[in-house]
């Protein structure tokens, strides 16, 4: 494909559509003897890395409007901003590294690591599908460094592509490819294409899967759920008994749900009644959540969750800044050379989307993340146990094998 020697201004958007489903965590039983192969230390170590910059990025995102609801893929944000990774280079490529958590390794162990998280996603569950696609879309005359390239090809499997940008029919091209690999969840990322962008780099995930023990519709009925500020509204609260993943914190309950084959699962965490979810929240870290992770035991139960629809949408620019990405942002200090020969580049906005619907089937998610660069110019479980999550909760969609969170947000106003 042709590239162009000159531009303006380098645009990339990533755009990560997850129709999700997840599975529960087991108490693990390690043996000595029982050592994981290396392509296993490999996976594990890109999904920490990746779990880690998810939580900073919830601990800020939750810190700027704390009444409303959230729901974001921190897995599609962090991918999004490893391929970007592979073209900084200098000061640049340090400061993602490390709000990236990915200092410990090098770029070709990460590429690598990468490759093979994406790929232990794939399914052979029925009730499961999971698609993962990638694609770079280029202005026709734009060149672009073959190794850059070569490694997104390769390692994150990125179709390559060059199109008329001046033509009405490339924001449609763009947009119908993210719809199909979305099956339509995402009908489009890209709004319109200005003059002087010059690639769009788009990562989309597909994921739907079904209960492992649907909801019967006939047991959903209207019930309160009381809203932080204290008023309450009608919601449709699924309903369900039998035996479950759970334990029981401190002034919390935390229940996990299976999807499928129980490769991933759907984890809710209720602060008590008497307590307040901001409490609960400012409590909550990736090493708190590795211990809770070793919690929980098979209990009986009951358990009424709602059924609903989130939509959530932010600008990620300053609380990337926050984490430590700010020189990636600034004109005249950002070093993108590994990706194009000039020098000349910069992150001028990163957007990110995501939508879920959770109902008596299972749950479908999805989310998009768009980046624009610009030029310089234990405790034991109790008997039985009720869960009702009639007011506002965490949620994180994880996937066992990997450990790798999908999806995470909390629930103050079901929709």
């Amino acid at each position: 494909m042709k590239y162009l020697r000159k531009s303006n201004q380098l645009t990339v958007v990533w755009s990560f559509v997850v129709l999700s489903s997840f599975a529960c965590a087991l108490r693990a039983t390690a043996t000595t003897s029982a050592v994981p192969p290396p392509r296993v230390i490999r996976e594990s170590r890109i999904a920490l890395a990746n779990n880690k910059f998810g939580f900073d990025l919830f601990r800020r995102l939750q810190a700027k409007d704390s009444g409303a609801n959230l729901f974001f893929s921190p897995l599609s944000i962090a991918f999004a901003l490893t391929m970007t990774y592979n073209g900084a280079a200098g000061e640049t490529q340090q400061a993602l590294s490390q709000a990236l958590y990915l200092d410990s390794q090098s770029l070709a162990e990460t590429n690598r690591a990468s490759a093979m998280l994406m790929k232990s996603f794939v399914s052979s569950d029925a009730r499961i599908e999971l698609n993962l696609a990638n694609s770079l879309w280029a202005r026709q005359g734009v060149t672009f460094k073959a190794d850059f390239l070569a490694r997104n090809r390769q390692f994150f499997g990125a179709e390559i592509a060059s199109l008329n940008f001046n033509s009405p029919r490339a924001k449609a091209t763009i947009n119908n490819w993210v719809s199909g690999k979305t099956k339509g969840r995402i009908p489009s990322i890209i709004d319109q294409i200005d003059a002087q962008q010059v690639l769009f780099l788009i990562n989309a995930i597909y994921f739907k899967g079904q209960w492992q023990k649907r909801f019967d519709k006939a047991l959903t009925h209207d019930e309160p759920f009381y809203l932080l500020s204290g008023a309450q509204q009608q919601v449709p609260l699924m309903s369900q008994s039998g035996s479950y993943q759970y334990f029981q914190g401190d002034k919390f309950q935390a229940l996990c749900l299976p999807y499928g084959n129980g490769s991933t699962s759907l984890y809710l965490f209720l602060p008590e009644q008497n307590s307040s979810l901001p409490g609960f929240l400012s409590g909550l870290s990736y090493e708190v959540w590795e211990q809770w992770m070793t919690r929980f035991q098979e209990t009986p139960g009951e358990v009424k969750i709602p059924r609903f629809k989130l939509d959530y949408e932010v600008n990620l620019n300053e609380t990337l800044k926050a984490l430590g990405m700010e020189v990636a942002f600034t004109e005249g200090k950002a070093d993108f050379s590994r990706m194009r020969h000039q020098r000349d580049l910069f992150i001028s906005e990163v957007r990110h989307k995501a939508v879920i619907d959770l109902n008596e089937q299972g749950t479908t998610a999805a989310a998009a993340t768009s980046v624009g660069m610009g030029v310089t110019s234990v405790i034991t479980p109790p008997q039985s146990f009720s869960f009702i999550a009639n007011r506002p909760f965490l949620l994180a969609i994880r996937n066992q094998p990997s450990g790798a969170i999908l999806f995470m947000g909390v629930v103050t106003e079901p929709k």
